[in-house]
């Protein structure tokens, strides 16, 4: 990253000092950050954080920079941009808990990492999943499934719309070879605490754990070797503040060290890919770069650098305690008007929903009143972040109970 806009990122982070933060030190050092964003919607409460993450100043600034490589040195431009791509993976690794930067295989979405696992199966795999898994991996498992290509059991939420680590750890039977399950559901934000016992539970019968995080990674910690899952998914578009395209595969070291293998390569993957030589059969790169594919999309990897270094500077767990100030303050705001909500506990996500079957059109009342939200079926998602103030909170519970009572 060049310098002046780390730095910057890191000085104004280190102005805040110690302690939680507040809606005072916010103003001052955070908000200079995301000057950009903020004046374009300062008429609106932007409560969809959960859905597309507002983008640092500097994003504008990578992705030019990358750009700037381009026009400058052509196709010289490679060897930056592989340094770059390094710089990737070694900050995902350690936002994710890896434990080397090889561990990580850039993918343009979570599916496609998805698909790379499923295609290192020989023969029909058996996969347990839930049916909580978002659209992007659902209609893959699903599709795959209806083509004869992996045999699906899906697990159905409670009555009240949650899932139970016993239902799941019911389900995988002793010829299961693949586990696929979130850590935080993206309909009702529910954070599945029990991951230990359905890891422990998979490996038990010799299957393999692909774990979900795009709604847990930026929102608390996240250590994949701590949890010990054989893989995991995820991207930038939310909490990492890096938009879309930018996705990963993570890998456990021990699954890369087995020989498990991908269909899912290209010409990235091989040991030595620009001495253009084709042995039969081809020779593979040591590690996760065996798992790489053909020419990588590059510019997503400079759009999603801004947010992973604001992640890293600030903290994790820091914004987690203040997501969940606001979060209870947002609860505590509806239920003075009548509204019953869930957030703001340590079994949820990064949002508060508010389960109605009026949901989806009151996302476009709210909409056409200024406060950006949106619903998953009966479930209306309402995600502050970091820069969300407490006026903006009241306005979107005022408008919200307004609606809500017609």
């Amino acid at each position: 990253m060049s310098a002046p806009t780390a730095e910057r990122i890191q000085a104004f982070v280190a102005a805040l000092g110690a302690g939680p933060l507040d809606e005072e030190k916010v103003r001052a050092c955070i908000a200079p950050l995301f000057s950009r964003v903020l004046a374009a919607g300062r008429d609106r409460v932007y409560l969809a954080n959960h859905s597309l993450g507002r983008p640092l100043d500097a994003t504008d600034e990578d992705v030019r920079e990358g750009l700037g490589m381009w026009y400058a040195r052509l196709g010289d431009a490679w060897d930056e941009w592989h340094a770059e791509m390094h710089a990737h993976r070694a900050r995902l690794a350690a936002l994710l808990g890896a434990e080397r930067p090889d561990c990580v295989i850039p993918k343009t979405s979570a599916g496609q990492g998805l698909r790379a696992v499923l295609n290192a199966f020989d023969g029909v795999p058996r996969v347990v999943a839930t049916r909580g898994e978002f659209d992007s991996l659902d209609v893959i498992l699903r599709e795959y499934a209806r083509r004869e290509r992996i045999a699906l059991t899906l697990v159905e939420p409670r009555a009240d719309g949650e899932f139970a680590a016993v239902d799941i750890i019911d389900a995988i039977a002793p010829a299961t070879d693949l586990v696929v399950v979130s850590e935080v559901m993206f309909k009702t934000g529910q954070r599945l605490r029990e991951l230990d016992s359905i890891v422990a539970g998979a490996h038990a019968v010799g299957a393999r754990v692909l774990l979900d995080v795009y709604h847990s990674l930026g929102v608390f910690p996240v250590d994949m070797t701590a949890l010990g899952v054989d893989f995991m998914v995820g991207g930038s578009y939310k909490y990492l503040r890096g938009g879309p395209g930018a996705c990963f595969l993570a890998i456990a070291p021990k699954q890369l060290d087995s020989g498990f293998a991908t269909l899912d390569i290209g010409w990235f993957a091989k040991a030595s890919p620009f001495t253009y030589e084709r042995p039969d059969p081809p020779r593979f790169a040591p590690g996760g770069d065996g798992w790489l594919e053909s020419t990588p999309a590059v510019l997503p990897i400079f759009q999603a650098r801004a947010g992973q270094v604001f992640l890293r500077a600030i903290g994790v767990e820091r914004l987690r305690e203040y997501s969940v100030t606001l979060q209870r303050r947002l609860v505590a705001l509806l239920a003075e008007r009548r509204i019953a909500a869930q957030g703001g506990t340590d079994d949820r996500g990064a949002f508060v929903v508010v389960r109605a079957s009026g949901a989806r059109t009151w996302v476009g009342a709210l909409d056409a009143r200024g406060v950006d939200t949106d619903a998953r079926g009966e479930w209306l998602r309402l995600c502050p972040d970091v820069l969300t103030t407490d006026a903006e909170l009241t306005r979107a519970a005022t408008t919200l109970a307004e609606i809500a009572s017609r």
